[in-house]
């Protein structure tokens, strides 16, 4: 058994080679239903057991220009995230993910929990190109994510809302 920083600063490799198994897997399990909501509480549950270094995993869903806590898996979130402010926000109104190697030196970071060190965001497209959601993962170490992370998550993303 190895070091609990060999888990949690998993290497680039090992982390492409877990998120390919993840994304076939979810690929299959989201074909069963066509609801979002579902989707995301299965995508929740399935990166948060798989991904060792993931301390909250979940959804802030965008209605009416508010985010709201959707499905998520991990200690008690942040019910709604004010306009504008924080990483979740950055990603929506970047249209684009988000990396935060140290949330603290992120300006205007929302802390849900002060356990939460490192940071990534990513927008969640309806078929339209609409953001209808972000997702969002926290880790308890700092610097836990990386480009891999962040395509593997668009990617998957992806399937919230397929049609395929």
């Amino acid at each position: 058994m190895g070091d609990i920083m060999d888990v949690i600063k998993m290497d680039d490799k090992k982390k492409e080679g877990r998120y390919s198994r993840i994304y076939k897997q979810l690929k299959d399990l989201l074909l069963k239903t066509d609801d979002p909501l579902a989707r995301m509480a299965s995508v929740c549950a399935v990166l948060h057991h798989k991904m060792d270094y993931y301390f909250w995993t979940g959804f802030y869903l965008l209605k009416e220009d508010k985010l709201i806590v959707g499905p998520y898996q991990g200690p008690l979130a942040c019910q709604e995230l004010e306009k504008d402010k924080g990483v979740c926000w950055a990603a929506v109104n970047g249209r684009t993910p988000v990396l935060v190697a140290d949330v603290h030196a992120f300006p205007g970071h929302v802390s849900c929990d002060s356990r939460s060190l490192s940071e990534i965001t990513v927008p969640v497209f309806n078929g339209q190109g609409e953001v209808m959601a972000v997702f969002d993962v926290d880790s308890d170490h700092t610097d836990s994510f990386t480009s891999v992370d962040q395509r593997a998550l668009s990617e998957i993303m992806a399937l919230i809302f397929s049609t395929e």
